[in-house]
């Protein structure tokens, strides 16, 4: 059984939200600034969204692989100071619109072709690093190269509108894909030695800080994946390699016609008859990447909804049996040490309880879902238990300022009530907030960035079902000041975290 978390807090920061020159957060100088401002502001733990390479609509939760990492995020000043690269080159390029948001169109333009003359300067492929990071990396790397060069000769197409040899990966068509596109398989592989090598220095630093990284997890991979191309057989798909059944969630008191997300669902019995393999490489890796690790629709692991492939909404779905323990027991040989925190959010159901009463692991629970008048609400403080991961908000919802000006007064009124905060602005309510969280019994508190801030939704990381304005908001050079860091080093004080 894992051990519980100590008595501690930490800031949700997306990589992509830090501040740069160059259009979106990085690995580079103001992370580590960042992880400066959390020891002085005595967070221990810094929680991002998930690192790999996002696809169309930008979501890190739709990424081209469960392994590799986003190329956005390699720092073009470290490759400056390494020779790669020539600032006034980099500068020359246009990189965002207004330092506030990320404008993916001008990164997907310009990025790659800065890495690629990085790429053609670089002497990386004799040296031992270089070496041993090809054989730590064997189980994904060559073949996530491979689908991401053929990506680029398909026109950035889908792998199930490739060519049908290079869809079924037929053995003839993959050995001339591969002689034919060595030289983009070589910068693939040279954009993913850069991003571990900028990774892992950034994660040695915040350790050496006594700050430890929880590293986000989605369950499922997108149907567009070097995963799903590679691994055909571990999803429930057709012979013509399109899904069965999909993935999502039921109708409920938020949507009538439920969520259907799209993604492929697992052959769970295939993937017990291999061991787990897929699964216990990627909680390996996951576990080498981060500290701790938050499965996301942690739910799916013990009963997961199943919608027919041809269906429009999610009401035609059903409930299937996932791998639960078995699971669980292969996760927990994967990560040694490491720990998870377990994102039970949404359908509360009796088995879940269970495997997390096995497991020891801390489930969620969130101040933005506590006060819709039910007494008996899980989300109030009052009903928390102490191994839990309390949260203001998360990525998906309303920063707490958006939130609280978006509320009826009704609503409103019973939240002053509750934190004692009658006629306080709504700024005023967000540090009673704080002070709730901070003061309660749960192990583990963590709140967004954007909250510290009191930002509005202006901030707001993702709407769910909505595409275009997500992914987008970064927070400015400084933003995160003293008077910020005073505040949480406080509320640790004098709440004992």
């Amino acid at each position: 059984m894992q051990e519980r978390f100590d008595r501690s807090a930490g800031i949700l920061m997306p990589v992509s939200s830090l501040p740069s020159p160059y259009g979106i957060g990085t690995f580079g100088k103001s992370a580590y600034d960042f992880v400066d401002n959390l020891a002085k502001a005595r967070q221990k733990f810094w929680q991002v969204l998930p690192l790999g390479p996002t696809s169309y609509g930008d979501s890190p939760y739709a990424s081209f692989s469960a392994f590799a990492g986003n190329p956005y995020f390699i720092d073009l000043d470290i490759l400056i100071e390494e020779e790669l690269l020539d600032k006034d080159y980099v500068e020359s390029f246009m990189w965002n619109m207004e330092d506030r948001y990320v404008d993916y169109g001008l990164l997907y333009k310009s990025r790659f072709k800065v890495l690629r003359t990085a790429f053609q300067n670089s002497r990386h492929q004799d040296s031992k690093e270089y070496q041993e990071f090809l054989k730590e990396q064997a189980y994904w790397l060559e073949e996530y190269c491979l689908y991401s060069a053929c990506k680029n000769k398909f026109d950035g197409t889908s792998w199930t509108e490739w060519e049908k040899e290079a869809k079924f990966r037929k053995p003839e068509m993959l050995d001339e894909l591969k002689e034919e596109l060595s030289e983009d398989i070589e910068f693939y592989k040279f954009v993913q030695f850069k991003f571990f090598e900028q990774w892992n220095k950034l994660k040695t630093y915040a350790n050496e800080k006594q700050i430890e990284i929880i590293g986000d997890i989605p369950i499922y991979v997108a149907m567009d994946s070097a995963d799903v191309w590679q691994h055909t057989d571990l999803f429930q798909l057709d012979e013509e390699l399109n899904p069965k059944k999909v993935a999502g969630v039921p109708p409920d008191a938020f949507s009538d016609s439920g969520q259907r997300w799209g993604n492929p669902l697992y052959d769970w019995k295939k993937i017990e008859a291999e061991d787990f393999l897929w699964w216990r490489k990627r909680m390996e890796h996951s576990a080498k990447l981060y500290d701790v690790i938050r499965i996301d629709h942690f739910i799916g692991m013990v009963k997961y909804y199943a919608i027919p492939a041809e269906s429009e909404d999610a009401r035609t779905g059903q409930w299937e049996i996932g791998p639960g323990m078995k699971l669980i027991t292969v996760i927990n040989e994967s990560i040694g040490s490491k720990k998870i925190i377990a994102e039970d959010l949404g359908v509360k159901m009796q088995e879940v309880t269970e495997v997390l009463e096995k497991s020891g692991y801390p489930g969620m629970k969130v101040l933005e879902f506590a006060f819709d008048g039910d007494r008996k609400n899980e989300h109030l403080p009052y009903n928390w238990i102490p191994n839990m991961a309390a949260y203001g908000g998360t990525h998906d919802n309303d920063t707490l300022v958006g939130y609280f000006t978006g509320l009826q007064p009704w609503e409103l009124g019973y939240i002053r009530e509750y934190m004692e905060c009658r006629n306080g602005s709504v700024e005023d309510l967000v540090d009673r907030i704080f002070c709730t969280a901070y003061a309660g019994v749960a192990d583990l508190v963590i709140f967004q960035m954007q909250d510290v801030l009191k930002i509005g939704n202006i901030g707001r990381m993702n709407l769910p079902s909505s595409m275009g304005t997500n992914w987008r908001w970064r927070m400015s050079e400084g933003q995160f000041g003293e008077k910020e860091i005073e505040r949480l080093r406080y509320l640790c004080d004098i709440y004992g975290r």
